[in-house]
């Protein structure tokens, strides 16, 4: 009889054992589903995991995409369940594209970890356009969420090239710093009044790179980042915010950009996590910033 109990003891230790080794394999993965257009794409749709991967961290990326798509009709589209959205979704290093689709879909989809939002890049700057949109989408997704332990985000986008043509640099006065500025207050205050407590600061890891020597050379038609080092420094921002782990010394680089502006991009966006409202300047190409030995350091 001891024998027979003994048994069955050590049986369901190893089950418990096997079930909770699988739990957090599952819980090693972080999943981030991403409501946005075009700046979004830029960011997460690049490099993302690939910097993930190289720090041995898995992740599954969603991208709701609608090019342009400002928070009202993020709004109307929840609201009337349309299916509208191009949903983009990285996992394994393989991208699938599904076309079509609901955000009560995507939201359903996976125990997300982090779920972000953000303005049409040309409104980002104009408080007044957040509402009631951006309190209306939030309740909608937080009511759909099916983690309960869900972080939600804010995507802090970046203020055009001083060169842009874009029809609405002309609400900043056609001023690159003006519209930065713009960008960080909105962003600030529309989040703590829906209460996200998160904020990725995009925005200004642009401008800090554009301090440094490449100069005003983030982005490729005046408003969308290059597919190099405008991409790579932006994908670093949401590594470094939502995985929380350092990205400098990480040792993924795309092969489209050199060593030294790899370096610029790492730390651009290292000092905007450190530094998230206002511009560092960087006139050296590697920075003397503060470096976490311990480069898991962020919301934790």
């Amino acid at each position: 009889m001891n024998y027979q109990k003994n048994r069955s003891l050590i049986l369901l230790f190893v089950i418990s054992f096997w079930i909770s080794s699988i739990s957090a394999q599952v819980q090693d993965t972080i999943k981030i589903l991403a409501i946005g257009n075009s700046f979004s794409e830029d960011a997460t749709e690049s490099y993302l995991s690939d910097l993930a991967k190289a720090d041995g961290v898995k992740v599954i990326i969603g991208n709701m995409y609608i090019g342009g798509c400002r928070l009202e009709t993020h709004w109307k589209n929840a609201e009337g369940n349309i299916a509208a959205y191009s949903y983009r979704k990285m996992m394994n290093g393989v991208k699938t594209v599904s076309e079509h689709q609901t955000l009560d879909h995507a939201i359903k989809d996976e125990n997300w970890d982090y779920i972000t939002f953000q303005q049409a890049s040309g409104s980002s700057g104009i408080y007044e356009t957040y509402f009631p949109y951006l309190t209306n989408l939030f309740q909608y997704v937080k009511d759909r969420a099916t983690n309960k332990k869900v972080k939600y985000a804010f995507h802090q986008t970046w203020a055009y090239a001083m060169n842009s043509t874009h029809g609405e640099f002309i609400n900043y006065n056609k001023d690159q710093g003006q519209m930065y500025r713009a960008i960080v207050a909105s962003v600030n205050k529309a989040s703590k009044k829906v209460g996200i407590d998160i904020i990725i600061p995009s925005g200004t890891a642009i401008q800090n790179g554009r301090s440094s020597s490449i100069g005003d050379n983030f982005n490729r038609d005046g408003y969308h980042l290059s597919f190099g080092i405008g991409r790579y420094t932006a994908a670093c921002v949401w590594y470094e915010k939502l995985l929380g782990r350092q990205v400098i010394g990480n040792s993924f680089a795309p092969d489209n950009i050199s060593k030294a502006e790899v370096s610029i991009a790492q730390h651009a966006a290292h000092l905007a996590i450190l530094n998230p409202d206002s511009l560092t300047p960087m006139a050296d190409p590697v920075p003397n910033v503060p470096v976490q030995k311990d480069k898991s350091f962020i919301n934790k």
